[in-house]
């Protein structure tokens, strides 16, 4: 029926028509610019705030993980101390012994076991140091990755609340909430890089 001018609309191509106009009273290019700068917007933040979500919940697992090897190298350092004072209650039993023997030989033969207990609580002390210093160290890298876990926390829920607000201004068209949008959209990209760096 179009062959000669004669053209029935669907109600779809009206407003396609009026969009691609500029739309008059309801919209325009205001309106449709509000739109797509508030769509694109909020593409963008989602896809951050899933990168963000990602690298919150990996440093949560690595907090987790440092921290149980803290406890694996508190439990060795602290079989480490329990192997030292058995030596020292085996050098303290010699020291008893040398000093109540009344033989030169016995004497010289329970300074010997004295000596060696010496010695080997020495090494056994530098062992169970360095497994206590091993510890400490796992104990701060799990702090760190808690602390960076909560930046990316908190960077997260803002750009939640920043996606919650665009969906807002999308639907009231009020131009205050597209800047309040804009607003908690840098304040979680901020808090983002702080945690990106370690702040």
């Amino acid at each position: 029926m179009s062959g000669h001018g004669f053209h029935v609309h669907g109600p779809h191509d009206h407003e396609l028509e009026h969009a691609q106009q500029g739309g008059g009273a309801h919209g325009g290019h205001d309106g449709g610019g509000m739109i797509n700068q508030i769509a694109m917007f909020t593409a963008i933040i989602a896809t951050i705030g899933a990168i963000f979500g990602y690298m919150g919940g990996a440093t949560q697992a690595n907090a987790g993980l440092y921290k149980n090897n803290a406890a694996i190298k508190k439990t060795e350092a602290s079989n480490q101390w329990n192997y030292f004072q058995s030596k020292s209650t085996k050098q303290s039993l010699a020291e008893m012994s040398r000093d109540l023997s009344t033989k030169d030989d016995e004497k010289a033969k329970y300074q010997s076991k004295v000596d060696r207990y010496e010695k080997e609580k020495n090494d056994i002390k530098v062992v169970a140091d360095k497994l206590e210093a091993e510890a400490t160290e796992w104990d701060h890298k799990s702090d760190e990755q808690m602390h960076q876990h909560h930046r990316w926390a908190q960077s997260t829920t803002v750009l939640q609340v920043c996606i919650a607000l665009a969906a807002i201004a999308l639907l009231t068209k009020k131009k205050w909430l597209e800047y309040a949008m804009f607003g908690a959209g840098a304040v979680g990209l901020g808090v983002g890089v702080m945690a990106a760096l370690h702040m």
